[in-house]
């Protein structure tokens, strides 16, 4: 019983105080990781450049293929953060040099071939025919090029344990960084097919297929030449 209080109800307000609390402290650290989220989320990077080629190659479905697979690729790096298998990663130089060249040599290739696609037109149509062939290549092009980078291992590891250390928490907010992505990508895929009238046009078609080309080896070799 609470003192000063005979009839004992005043005796459930300090756990009701401390979940509170608890509620009010997870759902700041819930607000700040979205923040931080949608910052890097939205800043143009590999992912964002792929799908923008997927889609100006083979539609919205093979863009929204391409985001699939890059979120599912996030996926599988929260559920190796979670579990620690991706610290091992980063503190395996050899195994994280490895990694970051193999991801580094996919998206060269993938940009090469926009880049031949801008200049010859039998590449060009090869592309397309290729991309129109099924959305599993495009799902495969946006997995592979997640998991081949292994730069992914070392935000998930130092981002997520900021927020928590246990790991079904870790996993739930993986995820959402997942859902996020998801949802960012699939919008840039309808916003590109919905110009794609306008995008098809034969030399604009050219010049947005040299950018995202150029734009893909850039970062391939930006991937493969910098540190940790």
């Amino acid at each position: 019983m609470v003192p000063g209080r005979a009839d004992g109800v005043g005796s459930f307000d300090l756990p009701n105080d401390e979940g509170t609390a608890r509620l009010n402290v997870v759902t700041r650290d819930l607000l700040a990781f979205v923040g931080v989220a949608a910052l890097v989320i939205v800043t143009p990077g590999q992912d964002t450049a792929l799908t923008i080629r997927n889609t100006l190659s083979g539609g919205r479905r093979n863009g929204v293929f391409t985001a699939w697979g890059v979120a599912s690729g996030q996926a599988a790096w929260t559920v190796a953060a979670s579990a620690g298998i991706a610290a091992l990663l980063v503190a395996s130089e050899r195994a994280f040099v490895a990694l970051k060249l193999v991801g580094a040599a996919y998206l060269v290739y993938l940009g090469a071939r926009s880049l031949l696609g801008a200049f010859r037109r039998r590449e060009r149509r090869e592309i397309a025919s290729t991309a129109s062939a099924g959305s599993w290549i495009a799902y495969r092009q946006g997995l592979v090029s997640n998991l081949g980078n292994p730069k992914m291992a070392v935000f998930f590891t130092s981002l997520l344990p900021q927020f928590t250390t246990s790991f079904v928490a870790m996993l739930a907010l993986g995820l959402v960084f997942c859902t996020m992505t998801l949802s960012w990508l699939t919008a840039y895929a309808f916003a590109v097919a919905k110009a794609g009238d306008f995008l098809r046009r034969s030399r604009v078609r050219r010049v947005l297929d040299a950018l995202t080309g150029a734009v893909l080896v850039a970062l391939g070799l930006r991937l493969a030449t910098e540190r940790r």
